[in-house]
């Protein structure tokens, strides 16, 4: 709860002489919302079109990519990873990145380069938060929860919280390696597994506890926790989600205490949904961002008013045609 409470304070100095040298701090804010792409060479070669379309956008002031920046079935280089990186640096916008299980988690596999799992973590640590704080495309400061968890961050827009946790699917690392080399996973490679996913909840849960508290104590009107991982994945087996368990009742408890509107991001699962699980209070909703190869190709505009009754607001947009449709039910613009 320490690390809690410092990472709030933390927040809450910053934003307090954001808002003292800014009067634009009530005004309403866009923000683009993507996930699970690049999937495959044909999105990879579309992907520097999608950031331009994106970038032309003048509403936009900030993107968030929800993580999955490859498919499932193709490797885990070094080469990739700095590929992708050179095209998120072309975001005009400051862009936040939370890191998908297709990057990292699931790279053990034959086909990803037979990875050790934990070396491709650091190396997208190394790679994507070489610069902690820093956002990635536009320069924009964001406060990170520590050298070991670069890519957990929070930040305040709109008056807004929004805080980005490292959650992934493949039950959050919990899902043993190496299954399709014809071994099972060794012990050495169990313990390591255990050790990483033990300490990133741990380091999660934390992070949750921080991004309520510094909408506490700054008053804010309302708070976005971002992720990967959908924790209520409809088409994964139940067994597949029991790692998201203590997640889901932490931020079930701090939303039903915050009482304002909460809204949870996610992606994983590849199509556009937006609920209230069972089990999470009538003031969370839950947006789940199209991805993968699902059709159609496209992106969310995601409007933050702190002066509206529901504060959020948002509506899908087609790449290449434009073509809009409005969120619905508490999320319609």
């Amino acid at each position: 709860m320490f690390a809690a409470c410092v990472a709030a304070a933390l927040l809450v100095s910053h934003a307090t002489a954001a808002m003292a040298t800014s009067s634009h701090h009530d005004r309403s804010t866009t923000l683009a919302i993507i996930g699970d792409t690049p999937y495959g060479d044909d999105q990879v070669a579309q992907f520097p079109g999608d950031i331009a379309e994106i970038n032309a956008d003048p509403a936009v002031r900030r993107v968030i990519h929800l993580g999955d920046i490859k498919n499932g079935s193709t490797r885990c280089d070094d080469s990739y990873f700095a590929a992708r990186l050179a095209d998120f640096e072309t975001f005009a916008d400051p862009l936040v990145y939370t890191p998908g299980d297709n990057e990292w988690t699931d790279c053990h596999r034959a086909n990803n380069g037979g990875y050790l799992p934990t070396e491709r973590l650091a190396k997208l640590r190394e790679l994507f938060f070489s610069h902690p704080g820093r956002t990635l495309g536009g320069n924009a400061w964001v406060l990170p929860q520590s050298r070991a968890y670069p890519e957990n961050v929070l930040w305040s827009q709109s008056r807004v919280v929004f805080g980005a946790v490292h959650l992934v699917g493949s039950n959050d690392d919990q899902a043993p390696w190496f299954g399709d080399r014809g071994t099972p996973e060794t012990p050495a490679e169990t313990a390591l597994r255990v050790a990483e996913y033990t300490a990133r909840e741990a380091a999660a849960l934390k992070w949750i506890d921080a991004t309520f508290l510094a909408a506490h104590l700054t008053r804010a009107p309302a708070v976005v926790i971002a992720m990967q991982a959908d924790m209520w994945d409809k088409a994964a087996p139940a067994s597949a989600l029991t790692a998201f368990e203590p997640i889901k009742a932490r931020i079930a408890a701090r939303a039903a205490a915050f009482r304002k509107p909460v809204l949870l991001l996610q992606g994983d699962s590849h199509n556009f949904l937006v609920d209230t699980p069972a089990g999470m209070p009538a003031n969370l909703t839950r947006l789940v961002v199209q991805g993968s190869t699902s059709l159609p190709h496209e992106w969310l505009r995601l409007r933050v008013d702190p002066k509206a009754k529901g504060v959020f607001g948002c509506e899908t947009v087609v790449f290449r045609t434009g073509a809009t449709a409005p969120c619905p039910g508490p999320l319609a613009p």
